[in-house]
């Protein structure tokens, strides 16, 4: 990790260097810059945002950062990246130059090589494509690259040799192809190597003499079929979804700093290595999906700090560990497939095992063999636990505008000081990186569109009573018919204040982001202005139209129509990842939701939607209840605590809906909910009978006694009345999976007991 502590100066900036930001902007059609900034702007005076910093020393601009949302609004017809990047040369003194998510199209430009000061470079998340320029090798203080989720394509560069400081090279999400080049074993001071999801393959050059190489993220390629040989200092190492094809060296049992180790969806075989559960540092381990062989014992040992353990579809005979039974609410273990005794999990007979086995041929080649020969490269990330690792490769530490020189040290320790705002720029784009991500989770939603006024009337037959659906203190909603037969929900907000339609871009621009599966998603917009000053008079905004009522029907309804326990956990997951997309899915974050089970819908495939959005901005503001609302990652720490407080009081509301989905009966008045919560928490300490007598009796049945109460547990805890004992949305997310597994497993072994 690179760390950027920055100050302000108190200079102004070069008028030519203003001349130059301002065209940029403009190439890059960038409304909320453009808006507010003008020839007499003193950019190095203005304060950071989450999606616009710069930074100066000395009336330069040594730092620029420009976090787009996703290509909205999209650039211009005419734009050229040889434009941009050739009035990028005015700002000869850039250090530090971030573009994500901007919607960048076309090639990377070889005219980058003129900004001869880059030390980092990120263009991630745009659709830049071609080879990577080779003249990005003439920047010798280059100590990070990031392009990642583009559509560069060609070979791994040869020439990444000639950058002597390189710490970060993080390629994924691209569309990269052939093997990868020796020359990479030279970048002796390589930090980070992150070169998932391309399309590379062969062998993977021996790595062993890298000693700084703390990450290696080699995730879904084409490379073996040896097991590469590594330094020993990896904190994490993904080769997930390979051809790897021969056994694990004996060494990576030795491996004392590694953190995370996934090996899965490939063909190794050989012997498990039951070490590896008990490396001193190792909290995820993953090898499911190979040809592992060996038998486990009760007694082995295992690392207290493991909270993943997949060792599913193997070979494995004997007995789980008990070190893996102990201590299962903090730790998943999955073992399905395997040959084991233990069948709580799916298991093959013994014979499948043996004679798998004896199918596996491990060729005599393999031994220490290679066709590269030994090299240097080096690594490092940010990992994730349940999802998988997300390399970001620079932080970008803020301070307090004090004055201070810029200090350089050894290209090894290489830092930058200079002056600018609180504001945590990797945040920013790691946020970016997230909303391109969960942006798929509506890839099958229409695009976001502005729709004509005449084309809402069609839908509503002129917004006609018989279409209005409901109406409150946020406004009217129409349901709606669109001329290809799509059904819509149509929100009409009128405006209390006259402004024009470029007052909301911003938050135009944030409701175009509710795009997920557990979320009513946005659709569109249409502005309607008066004709005598062009200022707004309504807003209507488009939603997805969602059919089937909200879950309390579902829950306490008629019985005939009720979840079953296995439903009703998976809609309270739903429901959970919905609240989770709404605090970082979007930013800045929405919290405070109030969230009530009559706020959350199922569609037509019985998959709920939350469609409470009153805390964004633009509704907000509708309902005279402007501020005070949104998260902003760059916020002062008290800000830092209300989100954490706001985050508590949405943990609230998901354990009124999870009291109702266990007792299935209607929740109406908040006096009732520390009632039941007692109820709830005194049935925990006592038996299975008693517990389920309070269970809605639909259900009661069919739910297994260690779902239950773990669903039990996590509702009383989000009910806490102290906000700071309340689980975060993770943990809850978390616990809420882990029960529905545990449901899984007890259904599959009561459905074989019956057979």
């Amino acid at each position: 990790m690179l760390f950027l502590a920055i100050h302000h100066s108190d200079q102004w900036l070069q008028p030519s260097q203003t001349q130059a930001l301002l065209k940029n902007l403009q190439l890059l059609n960038y409304q909320p810059a453009l808006s507010s900034f003008h020839d007499t702007t003193d950019f190095c005076s203005i304060e950071p945002t989450q999606s616009f910093t710069v930074v100066c020393y000395e009336s330069n601009i040594t730092q620029l950062h420009i976090i787009g949302n996703n290509g909205f609004p999209p650039l211009t017809e005419n734009f050229s990246t040889d434009t941009f990047f050739a009035t990028l040369k005015g700002l000869s003194s850039l250090k530090v130059l971030s573009l994500a998510s901007l919607g960048l199209w076309g090639s990377l430009p070889g005219s980058i090589g003129d900004l001869s000061s880059l030390e980092i470079v990120n263009v991630s998340s745009n659709y830049l494509s071609g080879d990577i320029p080779v003249q990005l090798s003439s920047l010798k203080n280059l100590q990070t690259i990031i392009l990642d989720n583009n559509k560069f394509t060609g070979r791994v560069p040869v020439w990444l040799s000639s950058l002597p400081v390189l710490s970060v090279l993080s390629l994924k999400n691209n569309m990269l192809w052939g093997s990868l080049p020796i020359s990479l074993t030279t970048l002796q001071s390589l930090r980070v190597l992150a070169l998932s999801n391309n399309n590379l393959a062969g062998e993977v050059p021996d790595l062993s003499n890298l000693t700084n190489l703390q990450v290696l993220d080699l995730e879904a390629n084409s490379f073996g079929l040896h097991f590469p040989t590594l330094p020993t200092k990896l904190v994490s190492l993904v080769l997930r979804n390979n051809r790897f094809r021969f056994s694990i060296p004996a060494e990576l049992g030795s491996y004392y700093q590694l953190q995370k180790l996934d090996i899965s969806l490939n063909a190794f075989v050989g012997p498990f290595l039951p070490s590896l559960l008990s490396l001193p540092s190792i909290n995820y381990l993953d090898i499911s999906g190979n040809k592992f062989t060996g038998m486990l014992f009760q007694n082995m040992t295992c690392n207290s700090e493991l909270v993943f353990v997949n060792l599913t579809s193997n070979l494995l005979t004997g007995e789980l560990p008990t070190c893996l039974h102990w201590d299962t609410k903090s730790r998943v273990v999955l073992y399905a497939r395997n040959c084991l005794s233990n069948e709580a999990q799916d298991q093959h007979h013994s014979n499948f095992c043996y004679n798998e086995a004896l199918a596996v041929t491990v060729p005599r080649e393999q031994k220490n063999k290679k066709p590269y020969a030994k090299a240097v490269l080096a690594s490092s990330t940010a990992g994730g636990i349940m999802g998988g690792i997300a390399i970001v490769g620079v932080v970008f530490l803020a301070v307090r505008k004090v004055h201070s020189k810029a200090t350089f040290k050894a290209p090894s320790t290489r830092s930058i000081t200079e002056h600018v705002s609180p504001i945590n720029t990797a945040k920013l784009l790691s946020d970016a990186r997230y909303i391109s991500l969960t942006m798929k989770l509506g890839a099958s939603l229409p695009a976001y569109r502005s729709y004509a006024l005449e084309e809402l009337k069609e839908a509503t037959d002129n917004f006609d009573a018989s279409s209005l659906i409901g109406e409150g203190s946020h406004g009217q909603v129409y349901k709606g018919k669109l001329s290809d037969g799509t059904f819509i929900a149509i929100r009409c907000l009128k405006m209390r204040k006259r402004y024009s339609p470029q007052t909301y871009t911003h938050h135009i621009e944030m409701i175009s982001k509710l795009r997920h599966c557990h979320l009513v998603s946005s659709l569109g917009h249409c502005f309607e202005c008066y004709q005598d000053d062009s200022s707004m008079s309504r807003i209507f905004l488009i939603f997805e139209f969602v059919p089937n009522g909200t879950l309390r029907s579902y829950i306490s309804g008629l019985p005939k129509q009720r979840f079953t326990w296995t439903q009703r956990i998976a809609a309270a997951i739903g429901v959970v990842k919905g609240i989770q997309f709404l605090h970082t899915g979007i930013v800045p974050g929405v919290y405070s939701n109030n969230l009530k089970i009559t706020d959350v819908l199922l569609d037509n495939n019985l998959q709920v939607k939350i469609s409470s959005y009153y805390k964004l901005p633009l509704l907000a503001e509708n309902r005279g209840t402007m501020g005070a609302v949104l998260s902003s990652p760059g916020s002062r720490v008290s800000s830092q605590a209300r989100v954490k407080r706001e985050d508590e009081n949405d943990v609230y509301d998901i354990g009124v809906i999870l009291l109702e989905i266990i007792l299935g009966r209607s929740i109406m008045f908040y006096n009732e909910v520390s009632v039941l919560k007692d109820l709830l928490q005194v049935s925990i300490t006592t038996d299975d009978i008693a517990r389920r007598s309070i269970v809605d009796h639909t259900v009661h049945k069919e739910c297994s006694d260690k779902s239950l109460k773990t669903v039990m547990e996590i509702c009383v805890r989000c009910l806490s009345s102290k906000p700071s004992d309340r689980p975060t949305v993770e943990d809850v997310l978390w616990t809420l999976q882990f029960a529905a597994q545990v449901q899984d497993s007890w259904r599959e072994d009561t459905l074989n007991h019956e057979d």
